[in-house]
């Protein structure tokens, strides 16, 4: 886990940091990382695996028409480009 040290932050920031702080019964360290980590980490955020194997289980996909899929894909690659 990383540190960071903030300097010169206004003083309007620090006093609200330090209220939001003593009305969540948390430190400003605490209550500065729950701020970072939720507008950085949004919990609602679409990720990209998740959404692959949600739509392979909503169209019927399966693990052999996957392996169908590859053993085929493999068999015979395309050849190279070449832009010279």
């Amino acid at each position: 886990m990383g540190s960071l040290t903030i300097r010169t932050l206004s003083d309007a920031a620090l006093r609200a940091l330090q209220a939001r702080a003593f009305e969540n019964r948390t430190t400003p360290q605490a209550e500065a990382r729950l701020l970072l980590e939720a507008a950085l980490c949004p919990g609602g955020r679409l990720c990209i695996g998740s959404a692959l194997s949600s739509l392979s289980r909503s169209s019927g996909l399966s693990n052999e028409d996957v392996e169908a899929l590859e053993a085929v894909r493999g068999a015979n690659p395309a050849p190279p480009t070449w832009f010279g």
